[in-house]
């Protein structure tokens, strides 16, 4: 995690700053930072930490988490991804995703165990038969996003694929600090260890854009 953007310093820009909010920006930025900061306790347990840093990705950017259809997941993460690109003046994404992670993700979006077809086909789901054929289509659309550094497309992917690693972990899907899946936890921690807190003071950084009410609001 990079340790000149964490929680401490964070929320000591949160503090400052906050009272210039609107409250569902406030409450989805308290929460995501407050989910960050249990997050870099786990440094040595990245299982946990994982599911630490999605929930504060969650508390970042989720607009109804009650939903199921995995299609209006993406348009959210891609929503979400278009606005935080854009506003990210000084390409500290453009810079996590083509420098400091470039490998990682590779490895990632190769990886039939995170892509969520292989699993359907897998569980016995009808039609997912060809998962093979639609990943490899699927390298054909990174390839395009990676010859454009298309950086919010490529994004949108690698979360779609960190969200079968989510699903995986958080409904049992796998034992803990399994050395089956453990090349994906490590990456995806620390992919999501370093995207986080960049996240949240970009969002911090642009009060005026409408970046949705939380689908849990505090209520008295």
């Amino acid at each position: 995690m990079n340790a000149d953007l964490g929680f401490k310093s964070l929320k000591e820009k949160q503090r400052a700053i906050r009272a210039h909010f609107p409250e569902a920006l406030g409450l989805r930025v308290h929460r995501a930072i407050s989910w960050l900061g249990r997050a870099e306790q786990a440094e040595d347990d990245h299982d946990v930490r994982f599911i630490l840093l999605w929930v504060s990705f969650n508390a970042a950017y989720a607009q109804d988490v009650g939903g199921s259809d995995p299609s209006g997941e993406r348009t959210s993460f891609r929503t979400f991804f278009d606005a935080l690109v854009v506003m990210d003046g000084s390409k500290r994404i453009y810079n996590s995703v083509w420098l400091r992670f470039p490998n990682e993700i590779r490895v990632l979006l190769n990886n039939q165990h995170v892509f969520a077809q292989f699993w359907n086909h897998h569980n016995g789901i009808e039609g997912y038969e060809d998962w093979a054929q639609s990943l490899a289509a699927s390298q054909k659309v990174i390839a395009t996003a990676m010859a454009q550094q298309d950086t919010a497309r490529l994004l949108s992917i690698v979360f779609d694929r960190l969200y079968v690693l989510r699903n995986q972990l958080v409904h049992g899907g796998a034992m803990w600090n399994s050395s089956v899946n453990r090349r994906q936890v490590t990456d995806g921690a620390a992919v999501l260890g370093t995207l986080m807190p960049v996240f949240i003071d970009i969002m911090m950084d642009n009060p005026k854009h409408d970046w949705g009410r939380p689908f849990y609001p505090v209520v008295k």
